[in-house]
């Protein structure tokens, strides 16, 4: 599959700092702050297998499809789908909660 199919949509994510296309081989396509992060991918992969174990005893769904890491001033969205995990680093716009 060619990287452009798999990075499709990716670049034009709202306030997207950068993104890791990843599969069990390995990185398939980076761009922005996360351009050649392996680290990062390592870190998010090993994050997905041990949600995946998490699994409800008897179901057939996938493990999860999305996951959100929140940091203060960024956010790692990270979306399963087929055999590829796609991370997307976004600006944290979090805005202060309002007192009623």
């Amino acid at each position: 599959m060619a990287t452009a199919a798999i990075t499709a949509g990716l670049e034009r994510i709202p306030d997207q700092l950068g993104y890791l296309v990843i599969s069990e081989d390995g990185v398939l396509a980076s761009a922005g702050e996360l351009e050649n992060d392996e680290h990062t991918a390592g870190v998010m992969m090993q994050m997905v297998r041990t949600a995946c174990r998490f699994r409800l005893p008897g179901s057939a769904d996938p493990c999860f499809k999305r996951m959100s890491v929140i940091l203060e001033d960024f956010v790692y969205t990270v979306t399963v789908s087929g055999q590829k995990v796609f991370v997307v680093k976004r600006q944290n716009n979090q805005h202060e909660p309002i007192n009623v």
